[in-house]
């Protein structure tokens, strides 16, 4: 049986995602950014929290973490290179450790850049994936514990998905990246179509994410340093993807 994802806002705007495993009941938080908007989608679901999935130790993502586990007796997973830093951690998991979830199997995959540790759970058989703030919508994360070749890297592997993955990000961010991302590619169709169909979900008061691998290949220029026009067009071409993608991580802190 496919798993099921729940979304919600926590704090003022991360995402809480739970995925549930219909064969047997066992269902993940992705990160705990507080834990009483959790208990109401836990609530509304009639589901029962079995795990938390910690992408990175920020305190946005993690600060529910006790009261839920204190309650639910959950299993905390949580990337090694970071879990000194998150607490009540159970397992510790890194790049290509398995994670299952009743019978959902979920792939690790290391992230790092914009903390040193990021990971991100990728579900083949269901081709989900739950990124943290490693990709956003239209968007990246800042690099603060890394540096942008790494994080270009760990882009890269996100890309490498097949382009049907659905992904989560932690943040609902993407309207402000479209606006920042329509000054890279101005003349950017799927860029300008994605726009609309995002202005339509926000007046109907939706989340503008799940998205796909696929169509942020085509509209997302975090995505797409390597592209040799969009190098041209920074005064960067011939440079190596990363200082391309260095060149748009800046101009996206200064907007």
């Amino acid at each position: 049986m496919p798993a099921q994802a729940n979304i919600f806002l926590c704090l003022k705007d991360n995402f809480g995602v739970l995925v549930h495993d219909p064969a047997t009941g066992a269902t993940a938080a992705i990160d705990a950014p507080e834990a009483p908007p959790i208990e109401a989608a836990l609530k509304e679901t009639g589901w029962r929290l079995t795990d938390i999935l910690v992408t990175h130790h920020h305190a946005d993502h993690t600060q529910g973490i006790g009261a839920l586990k204190e309650r639910h007796k959950c299993r905390v997973v949580a990337p090694r290179n970071e879990a000194k830093r998150i607490a009540h951690v159970d397992e510790t998991v890194g790049e290509d450790d398995l994670v299952r979830v009743g019978s959902l199997e979920s792939q690790v995959i290391d992230t790092p850049g914009h903390t040193a540790g990021h990971i991100s759970y990728f579900f083949p058989a269901d081709k989900v994936a739950f990124v943290g703030d490693t990709l956003f919508s239209i968007g990246c994360g800042r690099i603060l514990e890394g540096d942008p070749q790494t994080m270009w890297n760990s882009l890269l592997k996100l890309r490498g998905l097949p382009d049907e993955t659905r992904f989560y990000c932690g943040h609902e961010y993407t309207d402000a990246n479209i606006r920042f991302a329509r000054t890279i590619e101005p003349d950017n169709k799927a860029l300008a179509a994605r726009a609309e169909d995002v202005a339509r979900l926000i007046a109907d008061r939706k989340f503008t994410i799940p998205t796909t691998i696929g169509a942020e290949k085509k509209a997302n220029p975090f995505l797409r340093a390597d592209d040799p026009e969009m190098a041209k067009s920074l005064g960067l071409a011939g440079s190596p993807a990363w200082k391309v993608f260095a060149e748009i991580r800046e101009r996206k802190n200064r907007f």
